[in-house]
């Protein structure tokens, strides 16, 4: 379904957006607070520099705003029209799929930033070979 040369299958699969083979993140998925964002420095196939220029992922800060927004309206319209929750128990759902989702909103804004800016490049892993035989 998703295969390499796609945006999305750097996203969903967590992989350097220019060669889809080395990982973007030093932890798989977890909870703990401090492997939540680590990220590796350069790709481990392609070479990449990850921090692009100081203080990249500040602006991860503002699709995390938006994936934020776009989570309390859609928990908001579920928890009302379709669950009939009164507007304090929508709010304390809405709180509640905030917390929960924190560390999959954090790391999602970081891959897609980073996706936005930097491109799948098929004959990256040729050219390289070729640079150095």
């Amino acid at each position: 379904m998703f295969k390499k040369g796609q945006k999305v299958y750097s996203i969903i699969k967590g992989k350097c957006p220019r060669c889809h083979e080395g990982d973007f993140f030093e932890h798989s998925f977890s909870f703990h607070p401090k492997k939540i964002t680590k990220l590796h420095k350069n790709c481990s196939h392609c070479e990449l520099k990850y921090m692009i220029e100081p203080s990249f992922f500040y602006g991860a800060m503002y699709v995390n705003y938006a994936q934020t927004v776009a989570l309390c309206i859609i928990t908001f319209v579920i928890a009302k029209a379709f669950i009939g929750l009164s507007l304090l128990q929508t709010f304390a759902a809405i709180i509640i799929a905030l917390v929960v989702l924190a560390p999959v909103n954090l790391r999602l804004s970081r891959i897609l930033w980073i996706n936005m800016f930097v491109k799948f490049d098929k004959n990256y892993s040729t050219r390289k070979a070729k640079k150095t035989a």
